[in-house]
């Protein structure tokens, strides 16, 4: 394994938080993985529910958790002050009416980030003062215009936010709503000195959430800073893996290796050594043709169940747009397909759980085991 520069980063950066407030972590947390595993596949709110509302807003988070969802998924970004919050990405115009107000005008720049050139307004450009007088709106509103509605209703939420929420649902509900955070871009905030890793470690501690059996699961596209949050947290690590391409802190360090190399039998020995479980895009599981209908199921379920892993699969959506030509029911990409069709299919893998933006439609689905 190559070691880089990176690790180093998030094992310093760490350190400042862990060298008081760490408990010591377990070669690996089987005990933990075990306490998530429910009667079915589990069902995790992606961005909330944001087939209904706008994503990474509490009133997704909510609305997932009344659906059923058993995990809630905030996507983390820091402030300027070096706050967690919940969005897609760090930058922010398509998410928020930060384009409508002139006194934010001139934040307005261009970035590069996991070496692709992106414009617009940076979540790290904001104190978390700035960022709350803001609203979210809705990110794709010619595929869910419905959404729409709620534009401007919902602040920009906090991780700590998330985590009370989900226990006010909790108690309120009868039944623990966990949480699932991912650190997005976490190369790209370590190199702006606003490292993601410390501060979720940090949150976590406070809140009596790094422990064996927390209904808490971390996950990451790259595998560094997952490797140095395995010496900090006693919570499963899920692995994402994209469809294509590589973990960008593979490409920094000149890594050759891409998420392909990641699901081969080596490459899941050596995932097993720091996760708990690969978060996996659909293609991975099941992958399609060029006409986007679905092929025969790959053996990657079956080769990290072998291996000791569990298997997210993401993202489950139930507009036509998103799925396989085989259910789709119009040629209206905003329509509704055959959803449930496709998670039988899915579910039948032998899925450990699921990402949807549809939380009540992947309930339904579900089979029991």
């Amino acid at each position: 394994m190559v070691r880089t520069r990176i690790v180093g980063a998030a094992l310093a950066a760490l350190a400042v938080v862990g060298a008081v407030t760490m408990p010591s972590a377990s070669a690996h947390d089987d005990t933990a993985a075990a306490a998530h595993k429910p009667k079915g596949p589990i069902v995790i709110g992606h961005r909330g529910a944001s087939g209904y509302r706008p994503e990474h807003t509490l009133g997704a988070y909510e609305l997932a958790a009344r659906m059923g969802a058993d995990y809630i998924e905030p996507d983390l970004v820091s402030t300027k002050d070096g706050q967690l919050v919940a969005r897609h990405e760090n930058e922010i115009g398509g998410t928020t009416d930060v384009a409508t107000k002139p006194e934010f005008a001139a934040r307005r720049t261009t970035k590069v980030i996991d070496g692709a050139s992106v414009t617009g307004w940076f979540t790290e450009d904001f104190t978390l003062a700035e960022l709350k007088t803001l609203r979210a709106k809705e990110r794709i509103p010619e595929i869910r215009p419905r959404n729409t509605l709620y534009d401007g209703r919902y602040e920009i939420p906090t991780l700590q936010e998330v985590i009370d929420l989900s226990r006010k649902l909790s108690r309120e509900l009868h039944h623990e709503i966990g949480i699932y955070p991912e650190t997005k871009h976490p190369t790209y905030f370590q190199d702006v000195k606003l490292a993601l890793e410390p501060r979720l470690v940090d949150v976590l501690n406070r809140n009596g959430l790094n422990r064996h059996g927390a209904k808490v699961y971390v996950q990451s596209f790259e595998v560094a800073n997952l490797k140095a949050l395995k010496k900090h947290l006693r919570v499963p690590l899920v692995q994402l893996v994209n469809s294509s391409g590589a973990p960008y802190d593979f490409v920094k360090a000149g890594d050759k290796r891409t998420y392909s190399d990641l699901v081969t039998p080596d490459g899941l020995r050596e995932i097993r050594t720091y996760a708990a479980g690969i978060g996996a895009a659909k293609d991975r599981v099941i992958p399609r043709n060029a006409q986007g209908f679905l092929q025969a199921p790959t053996t990657l379920v079956r080769d990290a169940h072998v291996r000791g892993l569990i298997v997210h699969a993401w993202t489950f959506r139930n507009e036509n747009t998103f799925l396989p030509a085989d259910f789709r029911t119009s040629t209206d990409p905003a329509a509704y397909g055959r959803a449930f069709d496709e998670y039988a299919k899915f579910y039948a893998t032998g899925l450990d759980g699921v990402f949807a933006d549809n939380p009540d439609t992947a309930v339904e689905a579900r089979p029991t085991r």
